[in-house]
């Protein structure tokens, strides 16, 4: 029952209004989110958590309210906003669906009390769910992707910086990491901002060098840290669980110490000596191939790594490289993405493939009795 409180005096059928138009806000906005974690994710869990709330909300959504709804009348109907028109990623996609949700919900709770009291306290306590949810599902949006990624581009200064970058991001790049020395933090924040946003148009991570702060200003996917930098626990403390931080690792310890420490994944090298380390020995293809054998987290070979042997660092059991030069300097970043991505691709078929039949042993032809050879 709508309850009259002081001198103001409650709409019923308004309130009802309300109440059908947010119970269809956060069912459509609910279908939306299922359908990734259905299709996307294969994610069973957040798949039939999804479809339980929408079951839950479609229980209060009584053919009371719907004989309220009177869209023809609806002055909201026709307004929108230049934002609800597009969506630049799959990120921006199912985060717009997640705060739909959550402010249908609000609505729900605050208009349900003057409704009925447990369907208020009920719209509340999904609220938080959506919440959990939410960091959940984002959070393993992102480690998907790592999981996905097998090229890992490092930037170095460049005066046609984004331009290199989206060319590279056409070839099919799914990371980068913003690695700046020299700017200053506001330079920084403002290339960071544009960089996260170039990236995010074409579905991917985007990392901050070394700075945790920088990571949080500009909401970057996630931090690089070398072994001089934050401690990677304190890193996590101001991250959170659900951004991504690598490691880099030069030698088998402190590989083992980035993995026990929650890396969530490391860098391997450098490979060769690079100028991007100078004075930095080349950890080389040994330490590779160790790291193939133990690392329990996506790892990425890198130093000095280029076309002409990437191969023998595929051969020494690299799926992933990350490369600076040889990106931000190619005459051609779209070509050279494509190739660094095809080979490691096919370098990861080939180590999948089940091992081919043996060829019976070999024996010298034999001369029967009907003088032929057999």
């Amino acid at each position: 029952m709508i309850e009259h409180t002081g001198q103001q005096t409650y709409s019923e059928s308004a309130v009802h209004r309300i109440l059908d138009a947010n119970l269809d806000r956060a069912r459509e906005g609910i279908r939306t989110i299922e359908e990734w974690c259905r299709f996307g994710l294969h994610q069973t869990h957040l798949t039939e958590k999804c479809k339980t709330l929408r079951q839950t909300l479609a229980t209060w959504h009584t053919p009371e309210l719907r004989a309220s709804r009177n869209t023809p009348d609806d002055p909201g109907t026709d307004l929108t906003h230049p934002q609800e028109a597009t969506r630049t990623d799959l990120t921006h996609l199912l985060q717009a669906n997640f705060c739909r949700v959550q402010e249908a919900l609000r609505v729900l709770e605050e208009y349900g009390k003057l409704y009925r009291n447990d369907m208020a306290t009920a719209s509340k306590q999904m609220r938080y769910e959506i919440y959990t949810m939410e960091s959940e599902l984002m959070g393993h949006h992102r480690h998907q992707k790592l999981l996905q990624s097998q090229l890992y581009l490092v930037t170095s200064p460049h005066e046609k910086l984004f331009s290199v970058v989206e060319l590279a991001l056409q070839g099919g790049l799914k990371l980068v990491q913003y690695r700046a020395k020299d700017e200053d933090d506001m330079t920084r924040v403002q290339i960071g901002q544009k960089l996260k946003q170039l990236c995010h148009q074409y579905d991917a991570l985007f990392i901050v060098n070394d700075r945790v702060d920088l990571a949080l200003a500009v909401d970057a996917d996630g931090v690089h840290l070398g072994q001089q930098d934050m401690p990677l626990a304190i890193a996590r403390q101001l991250l959170g669980p659900h951004r991504i931080i690598g490691r880099s690792t030069s030698n088998p310890k402190e590989m083992a110490q980035s993995l026990e420490q929650g890396a969530d994944y490391i860098g391997v090298g450098p490979v060769h000596t690079t100028p991007t380390k100078p004075g930095k020995a080349a950890a080389g293809l040994e330490y590779v191939r160790h790291v193939a054998q133990h690392a329990t987290v996506p790892w990425f070979a890198i130093g000095s790594v280029n076309t002409d042997n990437l191969s023998d660092v595929i051969d020494a059991g690299a799926n992933r490289v990350a490369v600076v030069r040889a990106i931000m300097q190619a005459e051609n970043p779209t070509l050279v993405t494509q190739y660094f991505i095809a080979q490691l691709a096919h370098g990861q078929r080939m180590r999948l493939a089940p091992p081919s039949p043996q060829p019976p042993p070999h024996t010298s032809p034999t001369a029967y009795s009907d003088g032929h050879i057999h």
